[in-house]
């Protein structure tokens, strides 16, 4: 990358120049001082568990010779530029964008906000832009990918300096698309600014990340301020058949677009069949057989079209390329047992995906056939959701076990003590609680015989089960696997 000045990075903000040369060139752009070489720039963030202002002098050590800041330090270092900001959080990524070139310039970038659904429509809409014969990126809580390539990411949405580096990738790769998820986190921290978009897509809203927004209000909002920044140029994209959609277009500048399936809308779905093999579905009045399953995922395929047509292609081509689509990798992914027992394995974390993934098996599923569910609840998160996703599989399931899903600095148990608050006495006889995950599924495996279904939910995708601050390999597909072949 060619090297910049700070007064190139700095274009778009205000600023004041505490101490230095805004000719100072810049070699790259960090938040993370342990990244830094000489001639860096540092942007020291104030985030909500840790304030970057404290590694400061450990930049400067490394080779930084630029710091974007809110306070500044008692001491000043010669030789090095000192620029103060408001918020340094907010502004970094225009800094990022300046020094990558501007890359949303140059790619349409399409981002889809909500609870469920975001990781699936994004994989959906990147392997049918594919198909349609586009060089595609995609961002999601699984992985980053520039068309084949794969990028390992912890984020639903990345810091804004990653964000950028990957559209400049992007670009370099001749990419005419980025579809990426956008968190509410990412939103309310301003982690997409600096980015053009070409669009902006609300999949629904239900109870989640209230530990970090405080109140569904101001969740909701955080959803909300992705499309009051949109351009006229852009589109918005909402699903009427949730009632905080048409909220999302309230204020709104861009062109305004619904989807929905008991709603009229400009786009409209039909969900035809339900069964394990995929959903028959009509869009837009032409009928096609998808490979997802459930009503839930109707949605997502009907998204995915209605963005393609907000984008300009074909109907029919792109209902044909959406046909051959398979699902994301942890949702609703499915095997069968030597024993014909069927397990399936999926992401949904929150009280209302659960009810989405059970009240779909509910409806495929034979009489006599029960529903044996393995969930947990996540350490660090938002504690209220804990014993409603409890009753929410008591009530839809024939059998429970109550187990650790990434328990992280909190004490397992006491996890499993508050999701219990949920079940009933009639329901804690068909419950039981395992705190090993691994032994819950072995527990789950045992139970079923031919025909009967487990669900191991909240983890899907994730390779790893963390404990007090360490990532452990830990998969729920081959943990149900192995207890498969037994």
């Amino acid at each position: 990358m060619e090297k910049k000045n700070i007064t190139q990075l700095l274009k778009g903000l205000e600023f004041e120049l505490v101490q230095g040369n805004l000719q100072q060139e810049v070699s790259d752009v960090q938040l993370d001082s342990r990244k830094l070489t000489d001639n860096s720039l540092f942007i020291a963030i104030k985030g909500n568990a840790l304030d970057a202002h404290r590694f400061i002098p450990k930049a400067i050590e490394l080779g930084a010779k630029t710091i974007l800041l809110e306070d500044i330090p008692e001491s000043l270092v010669d030789g090095v530029t000192y620029i103060k900001l408001n918020n340094t959080g907010q502004a970094a990524g225009l800094v990022a964008a300046n020094f990558y070139d501007n890359p949303s310039d140059k790619i349409k970038v399409v981002a889809i906000t909500g609870t469920n659904g975001k990781t699936t429509v994004v994989t959906l809409l990147q392997n049918l832009f594919i198909k349609l014969g586009y060089n595609t990126g995609a961002l999601t809580t699984i992985e980053n990918k520039i068309n084949d390539e794969v990028i390992p990411t912890k984020l639903t949405t990345p810091d804004p300096v990653t964000l950028q580096y990957l559209l400049s990738e992007m670009v370099k790769k001749n990419c005419s698309f980025c579809f990426m998820e956008a968190s509410s986190h990412a939103i309310v921290q301003g982690r997409l600014h600096g980015i053009q978009l070409t669009g902006a897509i609300f999949s629904n809203i239900s109870h989640d990340h209230l530990d970090y927004h405080g109140t569904m209000k101001e969740y909701i909002n955080a959803k909300k301020r992705l499309f009051d920044t949109l351009p006229k140029s852009a589109f918005a994209l909402v699903n009427i058949d949730d009632k905080r959609g048409p909220v999302m277009l309230q204020n709104c500048n861009a062109k305004h677009y619904s989807f929905a399936l008991h709603t009229m809308a400009n786009f409209k779905g039909k969900l035809i069949d339900n069964t394990f093999e995929g959903i028959q579905m009509e869009v837009n009045g032409h009928e096609a057989w998808f490979q997802l399953i459930g009503s839930f995922n109707a949605y997502n395929v009907l998204t995915a079209f209605a963005t393609a047509s907000c984008l300009g292609e074909d109907e029919i081509s792109t209902l044909q390329a959406l046909s051959e689509l398979k699902p994301a990798r942890g949702r609703f992914e499915q095997l069968v047992s030597p024993k014909n027992i069927r397990g399936i394995i999926d992401y949904a974390h929150t009280p209302d995906a659960l009810e989405n993934v059970l009240e779909t098996i509910k409806d495929i599923k034979e009489d006599g056939e029960r529903i044996i569910t393995v969930v947990g609840c996540g350490g660090d998160r938002d504690k209220s959701k804990r014993p409603i996703m409890a009753k929410t599989a008591a009530m839809l399931s024939e059998e429970v076990i109550l187990t650790s899903d990434n328990p992280r600095t909190e004490d397992p148990d006491e996890i499993l003590d508050e999701m219990q608050e949920g079940i009933s006495p009639t329901q804690a006889r068909r419950t039981q609680v395992i705190v090993d995950r691994k032994e819950a599924i072995l527990k789950a495996v045992e139970m079923a015989e031919p025909r009967d279904i487990i669900l191991i939910a909240g983890k899907g995708h994730e390779t790893y089960q963390e404990v007090n601050g360490i990532r452990e390999h830990f998969d729920d597909k081959e943990e149900l696997y192995k207890a498969f072949q037994q």
